[in-house]
């Protein structure tokens, strides 16, 4: 299930989980030096690093195409999936690395479950990329289990998810365990250095910014007679909100990331609308097609933020931020009193291949990289913006953490499940 936690009031939710942590850290700490023991033995890169792939569609393809190219010594050796054509596709996807994959039919899984059989087959690294709704479950499992994660954006959909996301965190730092998020701009050498600059005052002070991911529509596959309501919403699983967190937290994320990033915090607030004008058909489930959202951070900057999947427009996928001395688009120049413009070296590697590097090489040298936390509070960026759209009300930080929401519905099987109706501003509740 999508949340991992209980539905209950703040104060107990708060409760249980310092007793959680607690509980967490005294446990990671007596098998700390087993855990470190297991990671040290790639520490040298000497040992084959055997990796499981949970979510085989196109994302989960290219990630384990980017892991096998990022670095010698690594092999695929299990594959999960709710379908049994993913992996058949995978395969074949593969096949063009296939002195890196070693995968049995009896190391290929299907169903719900699938992710704890990948988990439990012997893999070092887990990459996990099935839709975003099952991802906290996944991760708790994966740090439960003392797996290095490579993890798709966003890591939730719901308030609940994103505070498990928060204690796995904990737990991957007290094993040592590796773990990086699909936020590729964070391994991406123009953003990295444009950003460290604007960081270190080449702008002066940042008092505004402004974020977009505009484009046209998505695929969407029409339903077929023999497919179950679960079946139809999990191959469609872009328009529902409890699968994707809605386009603003799928894809939307990458932008507000890069906010934080610059910002060096989290907002205070977002105040936003959206809605559903052009995708309108049930065929498309139940989330917006647009949205606009004013974020507030902490040193007062505020920042415009726009998404928008609407066939005919103009795309604009970009972010740039204003400060007292001049201008950046983030990636790659700045403007204003002092005057850069990144020029990638011709050997760096393309974002998704060098995040998978990252993570490899931090493996090895023993010293793993740790983003949970930090794409966990990206994606409740992105999460309180949804909120304040859809209820059309102010939501702040603390609103957001501390919400009741969870989206995960009470069963999971190939049967009927409901489709919630299209929110409407000023009638749903922040809950």
């Amino acid at each position: 299930m999508a949340g991992g936690s209980d539905k209950q009031s703040e104060q107990s939710t708060r409760s249980s989980n310092f007793t959680r942590r607690d509980v967490l850290k005294t446990a990671a700490a007596a098998s700390a030096a087993i855990a470190f023991s297991s990671n040290f033995a790639h520490a040298q890169g000497t040992d084959k690093l055997r990796v499981g792939v949970v979510g085989c569609g196109g994302r989960g393809s290219g990630a384990a195409m980017d892991c096998v190219t990022a670095a010698n010594n690594v092999q695929i050796v299990a594959l999960g999936d709710m379908f049994k054509e993913r992996i058949d596709g995978i395969k074949q996807h593969l096949a063009k690395a296939a002195d890196k994959v070693a995968v049995t039919d009896d190391k290929c899984f299907v169903g719900f479950n699938a992710y704890k059989k990948v988990i439990d087959s012997g893999v070092d690294l887990v990459i996990l990329a099935t839709p975003p709704g099952f991802r906290p479950t996944h991760i708790r499992a994966a740090a439960e289990a003392g797996k290095h994660v490579f993890a798709e954006k966003p890591v939730a959909v719901d308030s609940t998810g994103v505070r498990s996301v928060i204690e796995s965190a904990e737990i991957f730092k007290q094993k040592n365990l590796g773990f990086v998020a699909g936020t590729q701009r964070r391994h991406q050498g123009g953003y990295v250095e444009t950003i460290k600059r604007i960081q270190d005052g080449a702008i002066g002070d940042v008092v505004a910014a402004q974020c977009y991911w505009n484009q046209g529509g998505l695929w969407m596959h029409p339903r077929q007679s023999e497919w179950s309501d679960m079946e139809w919403q999990l191959r469609n699983w872009l328009y529902f909100t409890w699968l994707s967190g809605d386009h603003i937290v799928e894809q939307h994320v990458h932008q507000l990331d890069v906010m934080n990033w610059v910002m060096g915090a989290t907002p205070t607030s977002a105040y936003g609308m959206g809605g559903r004008q052009v995708r309108t058909d049930p065929a498309y489930g139940h989330i917006f097609d647009h949205f606009a959202i004013e974020y507030v951070y902490p040193n007062g900057a505020r920042v415009a933020s726009q998404c928008r999947q609407q066939d005919g427009t103009e795309s604009r996928v970009a972010e740039r931020v204003v400060g007292t001395k001049g201008w950046s688009n983030c990636a790659d120049t700045i403007r204003g009193e002092t005057s850069y413009k990144h020029k990638p070296s011709e050997a760096a590697l393309g974002p998704y291949v060098q995040e998978h590097k990252d993570l490899i090489d931090s493996i090895r040298a023993g010293k793993p990289l740790n983003e949970c936390k930090q794409v966990a509070e990206s994606t409740l960026t992105a999460i309180m913006g949804r909120m304040s759209a859809y209820t059309g009300k102010e939501v702040t930080w603390e609103q957001a953490l501390n919400a009741k929401q969870d989206l995960t519905p009470k069963t999971m099987e190939l049967g009927p499940i409901a489709v919630p109706p299209v929110p409407v501003p000023g009638k749903d509740a922040i809950v």
